[in-house]
């Protein structure tokens, strides 16, 4: 048995899988392969797949060009991979990566910040979390080797890192940069006409708060109206209680410049790949192990598609809750705003044994 140990996953065959056949492998392949050419293993999370167990598959694909043909993708994941389901509720959401007009320095239009990490955040883990800390916590402050909550979104927007020379470029509306925090990274058209990358690099470590489900229960926004767009607007036309709102998300993004990715490049995700428009997958990090490949079926959203496990966020949490990224501009964030869907979810967990498949 390939499958690991695990009350969540059984074991099932590639036949089993509806619509298998039928999806173009190639595009997974060379997601899967930017995983394998990273060259570091992933940490086994609490799902169980043994993230050691990626050698062979990783060595295999680094051998591989990144043209295979659509036959040869598909035999490549069926060699080097046994499918267990994951038995739990699935459910799916998109995201995208922005494309906003910014500034390099702040001006009278140009006045709110993206910030760069601060120096004094430190990760937080099983080794170094306070005993009386919420295990979820993974960010804090260190001030004299003391660990301490780091500020949260209200703290910061009213200027706590005022001073500290952190920021990395400034935006125009309050409502941009609240939803690149959500997307977790953005294309930045500069106003002296350079253009930038930024990518997630660590938050405030308070838990994320779903403003668009606060909205949608105090009545500010039907169900059917509360997705990326409705809220967008929402916020946009009363100020003053959207920034109120936008506070009640206590969870503060900071970034890094990844100005050394190609255009034809997503956003560096968690894992450290850039992302693959449609092929890539953000998971709960605490349960999935990164680069597993996963097939993501929505069929409510008409969606059944090899995915690689490369990105996570806030949000996402559970063994079979996923969030799609669906490219980067306009276009893209129009399509991932409405995606909110159940889903099944199938692991291709990596065959064990030594170098499964050498000769594929």
């Amino acid at each position: 048995m390939q499958c690991p140990l695990a009350a969540m996953l059984t074991e099932i065959r590639f036949a089993d899988l509806a619509g298998w056949a039928e999806d173009d492998h190639r595009d997974a392949f060379r997601a899967f392969r930017r995983s394998a050419l990273a060259a570091k293993l992933p940490k086994t999370r609490s799902l169980g797949i043994d993230g050691s167990a990626f050698a062979s598959a990783f060595a295999a694909a680094g051998r591989h060009g990144v043209e295979l043909s659509a036959a040869d993708a598909r035999s490549f994941f069926e060699t080097y991979f046994q499918p267990c389901r994951i038995d739990a509720d699935g459910f799916v959401t998109g995201y995208y990566e922005p494309e906003v007009e910014a500034s390099p320095t702040r001006d009278e239009t140009f006045t709110v910040p993206l910030h760069a990490r601060p120096p004094e955040l430190v990760d937080i883990d099983d080794g170094n979390r306070p005993e009386d800390w919420d295990p979820a916590v993974r960010f804090a402050g260190c001030h004299g080797g003391k660990l301490l909550p780091f500020a949260d979104r209200r703290a910061i927007d009213l200027g706590f890192l005022h001073g500290l020379g952190l920021e990395l470029a400034w935006l125009a509306d309050p409502v941009d940069a609240y939803f690149i925090h959500i997307q977790g990274s953005a294309r930045l058209a500069m106003t002296d006409g350079t253009r930038r990358r930024i990518s997630y690099a660590g938050k405030s470590g308070h838990e994320y708060t779903s403003i668009g489900k606060l909205a949608v229960e105090r009545g500010y926004l039907a169900l059917e109206a509360a997705d990326k767009a409705g809220l967008e607007a929402w916020l946009k036309a009363d100020p003053v209680a959207g920034r109120a709102l936008m506070h009640e998300n206590r969870s503060y993004i900071f970034f890094r410049l990844s100005d050394g990715l190609s255009d034809k490049d997503g956003p560096l995700g968690a894992a450290h790949v850039p992302l693959t428009p449609l092929r890539s997958l953000a998971v709960d990090r605490t349960m999935m192990t990164f680069h597993t490949p996963v097939w993501v079926a929505a069929d409510e959203l008409g969606f059944r598609r090899l995915m690689v496990a490369q990105d996570t966020g806030s949000a996402i949490v559970g063994p079979a809750r996923g969030d799609i990224f669906f490219g980067s501009g306009d276009k893209a964030g129009l399509q991932a705003g409405p995606v909110r869907h159940r889903a099944s979810m199938v692991a291709l967990v990596p065959k064990s044994g030594p170098d499964q498949g050498q000769n594929s």
